[in-house]
């Protein structure tokens, strides 16, 4: 069953759109494991955009698809 109506350009517009503003992004790895950041959309590219990782302990990027967010494995949230 599809959880939503949007389509992979509705997507990128989206993320293109809250480009540079803080997020809470919520990546599900598989086998119960979550991964929960607080970033910035760095850079947007024609299939994957990058996440740079504010936190005190290290600095990172984290790479993810339109795909995922369609299906749901991503979940972004504008702070």
């Amino acid at each position: 069953m599809r959880k939503n109506l949007l389509n992979l350009i509705d997507i990128k517009n989206r993320i293109s759109n809250i480009k540079g503003k803080n997020i809470d992004i919520s990546i599900n790895r598989g086998r119960k494991k979550i991964d929960n950041y607080y970033g910035i959309i760095e850079n947007i590219y024609p299939s994957v955009f990058t996440v740079k990782i504010l936190n005190d302990q290290q600095l990172k990027n984290v790479t993810c698809s339109y795909s995922d967010v369609l299906c749901g494995d991503v979940k972004i949230v504008e702070k």
